[in-house]
């Protein structure tokens, strides 16, 4: 491949041609990718009378968005050559096969379920996920920045720290070259880019890719590729539970706003609610 350098001093060549390189290497052999079946987001989530927990029985469950931007990521990739199987796997009760055959659906080559039947931490997510990437020896793990019903944004960088592998959270673009990523990601005074060595964890944000429509077509193909089915307790982790939640309980209802007539009414409302000194 030629590269111009016209006009550049030696000193800019080094990048410009790294540059021109990137996305020019051999493809990976396999992208692990991390779903969690969460309670859709188009539903209102209702908490049990007892206070114990959120209405499950009869809501509809899916996967998680950021999960699904995921795993989209991962089958463009493959698509472009640059991966020859994408995995998709999950931690969860018997159910969570569902969200798993959408994800086959989608795309993705195979499933791994690790069946549990209680809800997990990350660092116990992250553990197991851990015992699958030795079993597996993924090229790349993508998994969702977060999940919309703990949105605890933890397990991608516990994975990474348990595996020894670079991160790279937050992923509005992901660009792969052989054993290396280029990853552009959203901080808080605009945007990052940085590279990475593979294997490593990429964590995806919302505006990385917008995920494609399952068609009835793919669902029924869904139905004959594999999904294998794995006890939490056969792979060695430890799922013990650090923290103990005692209770849940909704927001409080918003109170009806009230129209004032002024400023200057409008600082007194506010001063005999408290809101000014």
């Amino acid at each position: 491949m030629a590269v111009d350098v016209g006009g550049l001093s030696p000193y800019d060549w080094g990048p410009t041609i790294r540059a021109a390189c990137f996305g020019c290497g051999k493809s990976m052999k396999k992208i692990m990718v991390c779903l969690k079946r969460v309670v859709d987001y188009n539903v209102r989530v209702r908490v049990k009378a007892d206070g114990t927990g959120v209405v499950t029985d009869g809501v509809k469950m899916s996967i998680n968005p950021f999960d699904e931007i995921a795993l989209e990521e991962a089958l463009r990739i493959r698509e472009r050559g640059g991966a020859a199987e994408v995995v998709v796997v999950t931690i969860g009760p018997a159910d969570c096969q569902q969200q798993l055959r959408t994800g086959l659906a989608m795309g993705a080559d195979r499933a791994i379920l690790v069946e549990h039947g209680t809800e997990l931490e990350p660092l116990a997510v992250a553990g197991l996920l851990l015992k699958l990437v030795e079993k597996e020896h993924p090229d790349l793990v993508i998994v969702g920045k977060q999940a919309i019903d703990d949105d605890c944004n933890q397990t991608g960088q516990m994975l990474a720290a348990l595996w020894d592998r670079p991160q790279a959270t937050f992923a509005s673009k992901l660009e792969v070259d052989g054993d290396r990523i280029r990853v552009t990601r959203e901080v808080d005074a605009g945007l990052e880019v940085i590279e990475a060595d593979l294997p490593a964890v990429v964590t995806t944000d919302l505006r990385l890719n917008e995920p494609r429509y399952v068609k009835l077509p793919d669902i029924m193909k869904a139905k004959k590729k594999p999904l294998e089915i794995l006890a939490a307790g056969s792979l060695g982790a430890a799922l013990e539970p650090s923290l103990r939640t005692t209770g849940y309980a909704p927001p409080p209802e918003r109170q009806k706003g009230a129209m004032v007539a002024d400023v200057d009414a409008l600082v007194g409302a506010l001063r005999d609610k408290g809101f000014l000194g």
